[in-house]
């Protein structure tokens, strides 16, 4: 069996070799700005794109369709790039990624965006799950923090420019603008991945013919009718959670009718993958302890990380009376300790193991989750900024060790199904949170209101000037019930990693 690391084509001293493959991490790099980009760019400019094309109603699934179909797509994915390998997939992806972004641009109503985003989001999906796969491709064990730390300072910077690039193109240019941008910088991309990234050819695993037990190559087989299994099971079970509470009650007609048929199709999928030849949701995955856990805390990750990424601008705001902008900046300084936190986490898994380390950021994290409902009323801007820049820290020392752990506990044919399980879960639980802690909110406002409103009707009321005085206190109380949602959130993955995941990843030796 040849190589499990991808080649670097066109060199063969050791310095030209690492030239190449710093072209490689370049589109890597590329790649992950314009899936974390997309997450953010869009939303400054919701106002010019329903001023243009109508559809005020329905535009939250310009943001609902897009993560629909990169959540779903991210287990085919995976196992496609374990079958095929990383570049086809990477390839595809790509360029299904930037037809939508065009599609996008020339969109003449709010249906066709839509539509068009939920293609963005197809590609969107190859894009994570593959960047990733391949970031563990290209470095051994020792150096994979070296590039999850890049990955992890792409997503900071376009956490942070991404609104503020959407409202200037919006305000100076046209919103399409914010679709055509992705062409150029995909593009280049793109180049880099056909003219420097090469994969040697893969030998497929052996299967016994007949009775003599001869052996033979099995062929490469797309399990099809699992991938549309999964595709309709977790569009039908996520649109439940993204439209409960928000279309309708969540326990309305449309809501139950779409909980059961998520339900029945999530059997419908366990029943089609048993009988799969090469599943696209492999039983492994569930089986192995440390896969299992880590998909369980990152899951988790995702469901505390609504808390602030949400709520807190309201917060900031509607309590504190900052800005627009000074409420981003309180937002915005976890995703400056994040990376730092992550590329310096290295020093510490090396000594007291992954999970260990998970372990000390994610109990950091609780505390500090919990600490803020004991913030002073109204407070100060800078109680919160504090808390969020110690939140960044704790959670980059979670995060890390388990991606670059889990990651190295499996071999070549098994890190992309790996690793796109770990990003389904964790997308899964972002969606899950916006739903609960939602409810949430919703229902201590109600509480302190006497039922007046939901969250965004009484934060509009208060920015208008046309709310009482306890409206405040209310948003500030429910805000806090948020948050201690999150720290439970964070407790459970704490236990998780405690009792499930073993004391030390089960590592390949490479």
């Amino acid at each position: 069996m040849g190589s499990t690391q991808p080649a670097i084509r066109g060199g063969t001293g050791e310095r030209h070799g690492t030239r190449r493959r710093g072209a490689v991490v370049a589109a890597l790099m590329l790649s992950m700005a314009l899936a974390a980009l997309d997450s953010t760019i869009v939303s400054t400019a919701v106002p010019q794109i329903v001023g243009d094309l109508g559809g005020f109603s329905v535009f939250s699934w310009l943001f609902s369709g897009y993560l629909l179909a990169v959540t779903v797509s991210l287990p085919v994915y995976g196992k496609l790039s374990d079958t095929f390998g990383r570049k086809p997939v990477l390839v595809v992806g790509s360029a299904v990624f930037l037809l939508g972004s065009l599609l996008c641009a020339a969109a003449w109503n709010m249906a066709a965006l839509i539509a068009f985003r939920v293609v963005q989001g197809l590609g969107g999906g190859a894009l994570q799950g593959t960047v990733q796969t391949l970031a563990a491709d290209l470095y051994p064990l020792q150096e994979r923090p070296k590039i999850q730390s890049k990955l992890s300072t792409v997503w900071a910077v376009s956490a942070v420019a991404g609104p503020g690039l959407g409202g200037l193109l919006a305000a100076y240019a046209d919103w399409r603008w914010i679709f055509l941008v992705n062409l150029p910088i995909g593009a280049a991309a793109l180049w880099l991945v056909v003219r420097h990234l090469h994969e040697p050819a893969r030998e497929l695993p052996k299967t016994p013919e007949g009775a003599g037990g001869a052996e033979r190559r099995a062929r490469a087989r797309v399990d099809w009718a699992g991938a549309l299994a999964v595709f309709a099971a977790g569009g039908v079970l996520l649109t439940a959670l993204v439209q409960g509470g928000v279309a309708w009650p969540w326990l309305s007609a449309p809501s139950l009718a779409l909980f059961a048929a998520g339900l029945a199709l999530t059997g419908v999928v366990v029943r089609v993958e048993r009988r799969a030849a090469q599943p696209i949701i492999p039983g492994w995955v569930w089986r192995r302890r440390t896969i299992a856990a880590v998909n369980l805390a990152l899951g988790a990750l995702g469901l505390l990380m609504v808390a602030p990424s949400v709520f807190l601008p309201t917060y900031a705001q509607s309590v504190l009376g900052l800005a627009p902008v000074a409420a981003g900046f309180v937002l915005s300084v976890w995703t400056l300790s994040w990376p730092v936190s992550a590329a310096l986490s290295q020093h510490v898994y090396r000594r007291i193991g992954f999970r260990d380390t998970a372990l000390l950021g994610i109990g950091l994290a609780t505390l500090i989750l919990f600490a803020f409902p004991f913030l002073p009323y109204p407070g100060s801007w800078w109680q919160p900024t504090l808390l969020m820049l110690l939140l960044g820290g704790a959670l980059g020392l979670f995060q890390l060790p388990l991606i670059v752990g889990v990651q190295s506990t499996v071999g070549w044919s098994e890190r992309g199904t790996t690793t796109a399980s770990v990003l389904f879960c964790r997308q899964t639980g972002q969606t899950l949170g916006a739903s609960l802690f939602g409810a949430v909110a919703n229902g201590v406002l109600a509480a302190r209101l006497g039922g007046a409103g939901d969250l965004d009707s009484v934060t509009r009321a208060l920015d208008a000037g046309t709310a009482p005085g306890a409206t405040r206190r209310a948003i500030a109380d429910a805000v806090h019930a948020v948050y201690l949602g999150a720290a439970c959130a964070a407790a459970l993955a704490f236990l998780v990693l405690l009792f499930l995941a073993p004391r030390r990843f089960p590592v390949r030796t490479e």
